[in-house]
């Protein structure tokens, strides 16, 4: 069973920054995307940012420019940088990993993230 592990949040106040780790028990070679998602405090999920195999990012309106994902495939670990953060940038967040097989895709159980003064 693949695990999948969020850490680093917290709270922060507005204007601070967070990075976030994910860890994972599976070899980041069988994973072709990493995504951040968020789920705010009214139950409204987003897609925050992902990125390839090959380093390809994209990211939510709200938070590009102030947000970095990024991944380190030889410790089968990914990161969302989060710099300049907002109050509504509360939320959970989880990190989400998609096979290369397109046939499985795992969650981690999320991390909450407070901002706020």
């Amino acid at each position: 069973q693949v695990q999948v592990v969020e850490s680093g949040g917290g709270f922060v106040q507005p204007g601070g920054s967070l990075r976030l780790t994910c860890e994972a028990s599976i070899n980041f070679n069988e994973i072709n995307v990493v995504g951040w998602n968020r789920r705010t405090p009214g139950g409204q999920d987003e897609m925050v940012a992902t990125i390839t195999i090959g380093g390809n990012t994209i990211y939510s309106p709200s938070v590009k420019g102030r947000f970095t994902i990024s991944r380190d495939d030889s410790k089968n670990t990914a990161f969302l940088q989060m710099n300049n953060l907002r109050p509504r940038d509360t939320a959970t967040y989880f990190c989400s990993l998609s096979h290369r097989s397109g046939r499985a895709y795992y969650w981690g159980q999320g991390i909450q993230v407070t901002v706020s003064s």
